[in-house]
């Protein structure tokens, strides 16, 4: 009886870990990663959804999710000053972000690859 007990526990443990577990998740504090998307006036060219002068958070992360490396792609993206087409077919360097330490752009990073 405890042996099937026991058995029951682990399955149970296995399949919450399996449903929890994804190999892109991320870790990150939404509050602060929108406090400083404000504070940096991201949301003036970006949605969360929707396309404005550039696009979408959502459409970002489906671009990058897939790519091993897309945590550093973004980052680079965000404090490179890179430039950027519009689609009225002008570049521009993207507005560097300012702020107070690596570990917060990661997390504006982390909940952008989460949408």
């Amino acid at each position: 009886m405890k042996q099937i007990r026991f058995s029951l526990l682990l399955n149970s443990l296995t399949a919450i870990i399996a449903l929890t577990s994804s190999s892109n998740s991320y870790a990150f504090d939404a509050e602060a990663a929108q406090v400083l998307a404000k504070k940096n006036t991201c949301l003036l060219c970006h949605g969360i959804d929707k396309d404005k002068v550039g696009p979408a958070w959502k459409k970002i992360a489906a671009k990058y999710k897939a790519m091993p490396d897309a945590e550093a792609k973004l980052t680079h993206h965000l404090t490179s000053g890179e430039k950027v087409k519009f689609p009225d077919g002008h570049e521009e360097g993207h507005k560097i972000l300012e702020s107070d330490s690596p570990a917060d752009t990661q997390n504006l990073v982390d909940w952008i690859l989460s949408l």
